[in-house]
């Protein structure tokens, strides 16, 4: 337990010592013999006594004399250069490959470090090991290289030394340089463990790694036991040295029984380096507290423990750390500090005068080596039993305080020894002592008592008449069974998505680290500990879940054992499973892989650091690879209950990526049938005192275990306290067993193991189907485990208990075995049939009797069934004080309650009571009738109802639910004994209102950064803690975060990790299996769209025969098709077509409900998987695309530059000028002027042109408030094929789009134009490219080319265009085949190659629609008609048609309707469709209809959408076109009454197509000259709409037109004059009746232009 300094060797007595130790070993079987390895390394002249200690100064060393005429200057080497530091820091060295820049320590130029070069080989890394032995040096001054020996090296560079010259001792320091170049000091090299091994005698015989060839000590620095990981202060079995101040002298002799220890004085040095987040205290310079306010501090503190109810108690560190923290910041002693060094051993003394000799101040010595070695032989003369510590002051030469504790009271020194071993330092020892027979003196000692174990073989089992009514051959009778594992609470599904949300926020970043729109499907590893019940436990889980069924991996799980291949232990056999996973990544980019690391505080150990141990770091060394870190489609999800063991500065997890567990104290409102009764709620039962708390001590059990303790203390006390609690348990089962005739043996028991046991028996005899509890003992040793299984098997046998109940052991490397009657009977109740069954977790055994003894050093994450009665966890280790630790062994009772029982009025009336006695200690024994701690003989007990959580067990009601006392407990949480120093500690409570036990730290593997830290609040959200334990933990050397600390950087997530973190047995593991599982729906979803799915409506009964492309000739024949098939237009006006039958039902007219938008209108749509051609919004960041979309580094946002394009045009009356945001990739397809670098135009190739990786035709794609939803990424839609893709944007939202587009050219719209619709948008890219492609045709005639060679076609794209389709035709039958998904490449490109493609005026496809494919019918290839969305624009052809720039809706009708009625050809390929894929965000529909008032959005009826002119009206904030074209879409019905629903006599619009809603006809005719319009010879029209009328209207041309009386006109124009002159100028007022009433304008200010019409009556 400690270090050894021990003698020299002397051989002349070996075979002698060795002759009487192997003697004394085979004469007895109760005497401990002396060890061999003590007996040889003693001095010659120590005293008998085996705690003597002396001092012994060191032998002088003779160095060797320097060489004649060489330098001996201090600081310089012997040939004359300079080697200290303060002269080189400067200069510029030249260090080889290979070696380091040290620091040396000269003891003659104390305040210089001399600089020097040595082979880092010989140097120890930060963990203070793989150091090899011996040097290799260089000087620095002179250069000269090869120095093999330090002796030799010293004597060079002058350290004259008076000692023997070691590296350990004169090479301190790493020399780094800093920011500016300056070389400076480093950190301290870390040589610890080199230099006290090397020097040391043989260790215990635990520890390794001595050879007898080590030479004897000639000085020796204290160090701490190894992997000594511990938060109390000293350290000691019997004697303990803790350095405080100055340098602990050399000891020799027999030292086995002293360890030593430099915690002490580490908290000293941390306590005066204060952070720097305390100078927010004041601006004068922060003084830390003195070292006499130290010493004085410490001394208070021992002395306040002595005075406490428990002064036994050890000294705890945080305790200490506390008092320097408060007395520096409350300055309650600031009058003390003021003394000087003479006055504290004064001092000192008189705070130890109200202790009596349970602390002493020795202050007379001149040095520590005098004071120890009185101490010690205060010690060897019995003069300090009453004394518990001694504190050591004195001056040394220096005049510098130096002090030291030593520890001697011998309950002190068994804890702080013990609490310094590691958990496999423990283990060892224990196998030790019940190996080498040390452990033989417990039972002479039970022996020597009377009953002891063989009373169970004084009695026969005839004998003990109780049993003859208990073992007989049991029928099961029939209480309904259930267990109810698996029920997934609303909260675990809150939480799955609350990762969900987080795994989304990673992709949504900028930082592109998750790309979730490219995967298709999800694969995960469960990765949990080596405990064999754990792993079985998941994949119970996780079958039973349905995720792999959700994840279509239930294929390939056809059963339990199948299942097991997604579940992996943490043992050396993961690796295989890791290195797949990894290698599955690679070769599967388009999979999202998810590592699930569940408990991930177990084996936080760094997988450099583990020493050859395989079972050490190998988390770290898996997980944490490069393979993993770096793999774009791998992302790790870290489990555990303890999430501040991965909370430290070096944290590879980002706080923003935890997700912490919902709680009452986060308001977090979630209905549950459930609530969690855990350690918080375990430590309120112990405050009540309504009742007997579930969280107790038996004091009786302590007494004996302390008795025993202080009679051997040389055992282990976990070894002592097995061994009492064992013999209690056997004790109490032949009570119980035996009864009257064998009731004396009581006094031997503790009241508690007595009515444990009693109930353990009593209540599965009582209950028809022998359901029972469970009782939980806890024995964390495998060792001590696998004893106390054996002892009490062997007890349970001989008294013919063995039917009775079941004693399992639960080792976590081996599966469990349960008897043959006991699987028996866990199959009837479980209705398995199978005969080869066998349980594998603890929730297999609901209902089990049995005594689970529960080991391993640590709980590996085991759930336990609902049966669970009573955790004994008095055996657990005391001492091991960190917050994991002791959590986790208290979870082992977390319980899930039914809300019912919230109440804690509720809950305490269901707690077992005894008498009025509220504390956990009691002597009385109960009456042999009743037991205080089994609540079923409580009378008049609350009948409890059955709990419905995830992992409970439930009884359906039944009348013998009555005498079943499993059935009725099922929602009682466990009773929990702990050790008594537990007990106090988490009872304890602290200044900030926590358990005191929260202030401990963390893990074994984290160390404080400061002494000076506060306290954990209350108050505090788990987020708090979080940053709580990230800004003052920081992991040691051995922590697998350890290494995580950037160059340059604060921080260094992982940007693909993830924590969740909850209390233990909450429901983690269901939470996280839902998470994969709507993780891998969302990406289905992700992969999916809702596609608009409408048929064509009123299909065209013209066909054509089989071709590829389409005939001119052949479609100049066909008659153009009026009527809108776009399902998105069936709610508009009917185009008139005396070929058209209207639906006579009326089905196809909708009803139309007047809200704020009509965009509302539920549409039919289709989810379909988006396919390799699709086109992407922001979203998709796929590693194919990122050069394209400008995530490449070398496309930054600044390389885009903003071009001026003016050109004029009639119908604007002025010159407009245009912005094009061109990046600097996409310049090639423009052309600038040589001189200014002015755009001059876009560069269009020529019909002739043909290249298969490109599109000839500029795309461009209109678009309004879809800068993230817009589907512009064409890059898999073309297959990587070049072509110009402009965006048309409002110059508003620029800097939005150029953000997530910056590789995107961008056409901005004038500022006039912000609040225009799609018309104007139209409107400009069509004069845009006619006047770019003059531009274009005198460039290229300038080259030789003609100007109709000049390709003339652009493409106008909606932004929701998401797939294309083609339907492949048969080429024999002529019938169409199924449709396939193609690219936009294929389909532009098929389009572009028609023959004659330039006589057409615009070409365009179909609308998708799962049925209009046509599959096994013929169908007409191509048809003339409305385009829509996607259409390929002859800007040529189209000169004179022009969109209209006023228009919000249907301006592509309009537009259709005229460039037909001018002559043009335009061609729908029927073989093609587009998918539109459904976006609610945005787009040219989103206008809201508000006042001028204010920018709320109100409801208003269409009806105020106009007014009577120069009227009081409430004015709209929206423009004056969209209210004219809304109240007639609403409207018109009324406005035209003859025309509602009388198709035979449509509304006659000239010139124009404008909704006049679904009930109403129109009839669209052209006013100019050689227009193609419809015969209307015959037809009598029920309206007449004239819209902005040019030129080409006269009074003649209306005259060819019949109206019915009574038909109404509507004359719209821009003002009031121009409508006055219309009237006139076209003679209205001689057919037309006109009122004053009937004059109306749009709801505009003045300001605004509204828009002015006119009504009347046809006479």
């Amino acid at each position: 337990m400690g270090n050894s300094y021990t003698g020299h060797l002397q051989s002349t007595r070996f075979e002698e010592v060795l002759h009487n130790s192997i003697e004394a070993s085979l004469l007895s079987n109760t005497v401990v013999p002396r060890p061999v390895f003590s007996q040889l390394y003693l001095e010659a002249e120590q005293r008998p006594y085996s705690h003597d200690v002396s001092y012994t100064p060191p032998n002088p060393y003779q160095m060797k004399p320097p060489p004649e005429g060489s330098c001996t200057t201090d600081g310089f080497c012997q040939a004359g250069k300079d080697l200290r530091l303060s002269s080189m820091a400067t200069e510029s060295l030249e260090v080889p490959s290979g070696f380091l820049l040290v620091g040396a320590k000269s003891p003659s130029l104390p305040d210089h470090i001399l600089v020097c070069a040595v082979d880092l080989r010989f140097l120890p890394d930060e963990c203070g090991r793989n150091a090899l032995l011996g040097f290799s040096g260089n000087c620095m001054g002179c250069g000269e290289k090869g120095f093999r020996y330090f002796t030799e090296f010293a004597d060079h560079i002058n350290l004259k030394l008076t000692t023997q010259p070691k590296k350990q001792k004169h090479l301190k320091y790493h020399l780094l340089r800093n920011a500016q170049g300056i070389l400076v000091k480093g950190p301290p090299i870390c040589w610890k463990g080199i230099g006290s091994m090397a020097n040391s005698g043989p260790p215990k015989k635990r520890h390794k790694g001595w050879s007898p060839k080590s030479s004897a000590p000639t000085e020796v620095t204290p160090r701490p036991a190894p992997n000594s990981t511990t938060n109390t202060m000293f350290v000691c079995v019997c004697v303990f040295l803790a350095v405080g101040h100055g340098t602990l002298p050399h000891l020799c002799g027999n030292l086995e029984d002293v360890v030593l220890s430099g915690l002490l004085q580490k908290c000293y040095r941390t306590s005066q380096n204060l952070p720097r987040v305390y100078e927010q205290y004041g601006t004068a310079p922060i003084q830390p507290i003195s070292t006499e306010m130290l010493i004085l501090l410490t001394v208070y503190y021992l002395v306040q423990l002595g005075k406490n109810n428990t002064p036994d108690q050890a000294p705890l560190m945080e305790d200490l750390e506390q008092i320097f923290m408060r007395s520096w910041r409350e300055s309650h002693l600031t009058e003390i500090r003021q003394y000087q060094q003479t006055h504290l051993p004064w001092l000192a003394k008189l705070a130890t005068s109200s202790c009596g000799e349970g602390v002493l101040v020795l202050d007379t010595a001149p040095s520590l080596a005098e004071a120890l070695e009185d101490i010690f032989h205060r010690l060897v003369d019995g003069r300090l039993k009453q004394t518990n510590y001694v504190v050591i002051i004195c001056m040394n030469k220096s005049q510098e305080i130096e002090s030291c504790v030593v520890v001697t009271g011998k309950h002190q020194t068994r804890a702080l020894a013990e609490s310094l071993l590691s958990p496999s330092d423990c283990v060892r020892e224990i196998v030790h002592e019940l190996s080498s027979g040390v452990a033989a003196e417990l039972g002479s000692y039970y022996s020597s008592l009377g009953p002891g174990k063989t009373a169970v073989s004084k009695y026969k089992v005839n004998e003990i008449y109780t049993l003859s009514i208990r073992c007989f051959n049991t029928l099961y009778f029939s209480i309904e069974f259930s267990i109810e594992w698996h029920e997934i609470r609303p909260i675990q599904l809150a939480v799955a998505r609350k990762l969900l949300s987080h795994v989304c926020a990673i992709a949504d970043s900028s930082t592109q680290n998750l790309d979730l729109g490219s995967f298709d499907k999800v694969e995960f590893l469960i990765c949990v500990p080596p405990s064999e019940v754990t792993f079985h436990q998941v994949v119970l889980h996780l079958w039973n879940s349905g995720v792999l069924r959700e994840l279509g991996l239930d294929q390939n799980c056809l059963s339990l054992k199948e299942a097991e291949q997604y579940v992996v232990k943490l043992n050396p056999s993961a690796v295989g499973k890791i290195n797949s996973l990894i290698q599955k990544s690679k070769t599967n980019p388009y999979t999202l892989f998810i590592i699930v690391h569940d408990h991930a505080h177990w084996d936080i150990s760094s997988g450099q650091c583990s020493e050859g141990d395989s079972s050490l770091g190998l988390v770290d060394s898996l997980l944490n690879c490069r393979q993993i870190q770096d793999a774009p489609n791998i992302l790790t999800l870290h489990v555990t209950s303890f999430p501040f063991t991965l909370q430290t500065q070096y944290t590879r997890i980002s706080p923003y990526n935890e997700i912490h567990w919902p709680s009452a104290f986060n308001n977090v409102r979630i209905p549950h049938k459930t609530k969690y009764f855990g350690v918080s709620e375990l430590l309120e039962t112990t405050r009540s005192g309504s009742g007997l708390p579930l969280l107790r001590y038996d004091s009786s059990f302590e007494s004996m275990a302390a008795a025993l303790e202080e009679r051997l203390p040389k055992l282990h006390s976990a070894v002592i306290r097995t061994h009492v609690l064992i013999q209690h348990y056997s004790l109490a089962l032949m009570v119980t067993a035996g009864g009257q005739a064998l009731q004396a043996l009581q006094k031997h028991i503790s009241v508690e193991t007595l009515e444990m046991v009693q109930c353990l028996l009593n209540t599965s005899q009582r209950c028809p189907s022998r359901h029972g509890h469970m009782l939980l003992l806890r024995i964390p040793s495998p060792a001590l485990a696998a004893f106390a299984h054996q002892r009490l098997c062997h007890v349970r046998n001989r008294l013919g208990l063995h039917k009775q109940f079941e004693v399992i052991l639960g080792d976590p490397y081996s599966p469990l075995t349960v008897g043959k009657h006991f699987l028996d009977q866990l199959r009837v109740w479980l209705k398995i049939l199978d005969p080869d069954w066998a349980p594998r977790t603890y929730l297999e055994l609901e209902a089990l009797p049995c005594i689970l003894i529960l080991t391993g050093m640590d709980p590996l994450g085991e759930s336990l069934p609902r049966s669970l009665k009573y955790c004994d966890l008095r055996v657990i280790s005391c001492w091991s004080l960190q917050r994991t630790t002791l959590e986790q062994e208290l979870g082992l009772a977390a319980y899930l309650l039914k809300t019912k029982q919230v109440g804690q009025h509720a809950l305490n009336n269901d707690l077992p009571r005894l008498g009025n006695q509220a504390s956990p200690a009691g002597s009385q024994h109960p009456h042999s009738d009743w037991t205080p701690l089994d609540p079923d003989k409580q009378p008049n007990q609350r009948q409890q109802s059955k709990s419905t959580s995830s992992g409970s067990s439930s009884t359906r009601a039944s009348p013998l639910r009555q005498s079943c006392s499993w059935a009725r407990n099922l929602s009682r949480p466990p009773v929990v004994l702990l050790p008594k120093a537990v007990y106090d500690l988490i009872t304890t409570v602290d200044s900030s209102g926590l358990p005191k036990s929260t202030s401990f730290l963390p893990h074994s593997a984290v160390e404080w950064v400061s002494s000076f830290r506060p306290l954990l609040s209350k108050m505090m959200t788990c987020t708090e803690q979080s940053l709580y334990y990230r800004q003052w933990t920081v992991p040691k050397p051995h922590h697998m975060d350890s290494s995580n600390r950037a160059e340059g950087r604060t921080d260094n997530f992982h940007p693909r990790k993830l924590l969740l973190s909850g209390p233990p047995q909450v429901g983690k593991t269901g939470a996280y299996l839902q998470f994969l599982g709507i993780l891998s729906r969302m990406l289905i979803r992700l992969m999916e769209v809702d596609i608009f799915d409408e048929e064509d409506i009123n299909c065209s009964k013209y066909h054509q025969p089989v071709a590829l492309w389409p005939n001119t000739d052949t479609m100049r024949g066909m008659p153009f098709d009026y009527t809108i098939h776009d399902p998105k237009y069936e709610d508009i006006s009917t185009v008139y077509s005396p070929d058209f039958t209207p639906n006579l039902n009326g089905e196809t007219i909708k009803t139309i409900i007047y809200g704020l938008e009509d965009m509302y209108l539920r549409r039919r749509t289709a989810r379909i998987k988006l396919s390799k051609y699709a086109a992407y919004n922001t979203y998709h960041h796929c590693e194919q695309c990122h050069q394209y979309m400008g995530f490449n580094p070398q496309y930054q946002l600044y390389e885009s530059t903003l071009h001026a394009f003016t050109f004029s045009h009639l119908l604007l009356g002025e010159e407009i000028q245009l912005y094009f945001i061109i990046p600097k990739s996409k310049e090639h397809h423009f052309f600038f002027s040589q001189s200014g670098g002015q755009l001059e135009s876009m560069r269009l190739p020529l019909t002739s042109d043909w290249n298969p990786d490109a599109i000839k035709s500029p795309i461009f794609m209109p678009t309004t408030g879809r800068h993230e939803h817009g589907l512009f990424n064409l890059y898999h839609a073309m297959e990587g094929a070049a072509h110009l893709h402009i965006l048309v944007i409002k110059e508003y939202e620029m800097a939005v789009y150029k953000k997530y587009w910056p590789n995107h050219i961008m056409l901005v719209l004038p500022t006039i134009f912000n609040g225009a619709g799609i018309g104007a948008a139209h409107f400009l890219i069509k004069e845009l490219s006619y006047h770019n492609l003059e531009l274009e045709r005198s460039r290229r005639v300038e080259h030789g080319s003609r100007p109709q060679d000049v390709w003339p076609f652009i493409i106008l794209a909606d932004d929701s265009c998401v797939m294309w389709n083609s339907v492949d035709v048969d080429p024999k039958s002529g019938t169409a085949g199924t449709e396939r998904n193609v690219s936009l490449k294929q389909v532009l490109q098929h389009m572009e190659s028609s023959p004659d493609i330039t006589q057409y005026g615009s070409c365009g496809m179909r609308k998708w629609s799962s049925r209009g494919g046509g599959a096994g019918r013929q169908k007409e290839p191509f048809s003339r008609g409305h385009l829509h969305d996607f259409l390929l624009l002859n800007v040529d052809l189209t000169q004179n048609v022009q969109y209209n720039q006023n228009r919000f809706k249907c301006d592509d009708v309009d537009f259709n309707l005229r460039a037909h009625s001018a002559g043009l050809l335009i061609c729908r390929f029927n073989n093609f469709s587009v998918m539109k894929k459904q976006i609610a965000i945005g787009g040219y529909g989103t206008f809201i209809i508000k006042t001028k008032m204010t920018d709320v959005p109100t409801t208003i009826q269409p009806s105020e959408y106009i007014c009577a002119p120069d009227s009081k009206h409430l004015f709209l904030a929206t423009p004056a076109q969209l209210l004219l074209e809304k109240y007639l879409q609403h409207t018109s019905h009324r406005l035209f009454p003859l025309s509602a629903q009388n198709y035979s006599h449509p509304v006659l619009s000239v010139d124009c197509y404008l909704n006049l809603g679904p009930e109403v006809t129109v009839c669209f005719v052209s006013s100019k000259p050689h227009s193609i319009n419809l015969s209307t010879t015959g037809l009598l029209f029920s309206g007449l709409l004239l819209y902005f009328c040019d030129s080409f209207v006269t009074p003649g041309f209306l005259k060819k037109f019949q109206f019915l009386k009574g038909a109404t006109l509507c004359v719209v124009c821009p003002n009031r004059s121009s409508l006055r002159h219309t009237v006139v100028r076209l003679e209205l007022e001689d057919e037309w009746r006109f009122r004053l009433s009937d004059e109306f304008q749009t709801a505009n200010a003045k300001e605004d232009q509204p828009l002015f019409f006119l009504t009347g009556k046809h006479i």
